[in-house]
């Protein structure tokens, strides 16, 4: 999967929260999961000249667009091989000096995780200083659209957010400096409404009282690196990254419309249509709520690059300005 270009404005954050780390207090981070987020931040960590492995099921090469000889010294997050269904493990010499970890592996499909069940006995032998996991609001389930937050109870409904909810405990079982890191729908350059829109796919569909979440990539790269610049004594355990403003999905998808000044197709009311949706788009639409990101904002100072899908969406047009 291909890195989302770094935009202006997200680089800038980046370079601001990068320069509160201190890269001689790294030994190497490890970002398991080479996916849209973990690829997006094991190559803002290493532009910044933090070691930084990533893991991918394939063999990859380096990004030849971060040849050091030609970006003047800047390197790419070195590619490892980790695919527990083929019994394919980083080696211990791979693993070597690792200090930081990034978990965004979700569980396979019997519901265990991969990471812990492959690599958690090796992990907790090692000096990790942080071990980051990205699990789901998912894990709240249906509220009827009222706001929770990191105290609210977790009561998942659907057999993916119970699968993720399990993981979360198992990994807080072990013992590790770890943070859990709950995400709503993850978007950004590549991730928008606007290609379903210029080729007639978008569906505008509305449900009474139906809001969803979201966060934007490069708000979860900096709240993350925000966290690690943080004393390790004042990193919440669990801690929601989501923007400022849950809303319909016909209000995101009438904003990128008019962004691009395309016509909008029909309106559909989702119980006319909810039989002719897939299983997997009906369960997004099975649940109702409002994630709030007030520990991460208010409590911890971080600001929001997108405090809503329109900062974001207007970025995603124009990712390189």
């Amino acid at each position: 999967m291909t890195t989302p270009p770094v935009n202006s404005r997200a680089a800038a954050a980046a370079t601001e929260a990068v320069s509160e780390l201190a890269p001689e207090a790294f030994g190497r981070v490890l970002v398991l999961g080479g996916g849209y987020t973990g690829s997006r931040f094991a190559t803002v960590l290493a532009r910044h000249g933090i070691a930084t492995s990533v893991s991918h099921r394939q063999p990859r090469e380096p990004d030849p667009d971060l040849d050091p000889e030609a970006t003047g010294g800047v390197t790419a997050p070195h590619p490892l091989r980790f695919d527990p269904a083929n019994g394919i493990l980083p080696s211990a010499r791979e693993l070597a000096g690792v200090t930081h970890v990034l978990v965004t592996i979700p569980p396979d499909g019997s519901g265990l995780d991969p990471v812990l069940d492959q690599l958690g006995d090796q992990l907790a032998a090692m000096p990790l200083q942080w071990l980051g996991y990205l699990s789901t609001t998912g894990v709240y389930g249906d509220t009827g659209g009222a706001w929770v937050d990191e105290t609210a109870a977790t009561v998942p409904g659907l057999e993916r957010s119970r699968a993720r909810l399990a993981c979360e405990r198992a990994w807080r079982s072990r013992g590790l400096p770890l943070q859990v890191f709950r995400l709503p729908a993850i978007y950004g350059p590549g991730r928008t409404p606007f290609n379903d829109l210029r080729q007639g796919r978008a569906r505008l569909i509305h449900k009474h009282g139906q809001v969803f979440c979201r966060i934007h990539v490069d708000d979860i790269v900096g709240a993350l690196l925000h966290n690690l610049a943080l004393p390790a004594a004042t990193r919440p355990e669990t801690l929601i990254l989501a923007d400022e403003y849950p809303c319909p999905s016909s209000e995101t998808l009438g904003y990128a419309a008019h962004l691009l000044g395309c016509k909008l197709p029909g309106l559909q009311e989702y119980d006319q249509i909810a039989a002719t949706m897939s299983p997997m788009a009906r369960s997004f639409w099975s649940e109702n709520r409002r994630v709030s990101s007030a520990l991460l904002r208010q409590g911890l100072g971080y600001r929001l690059r997108y405090p809503s899908f329109r900062e974001g969406y207007r970025a995603s047009l124009n990712p390189t300005a």
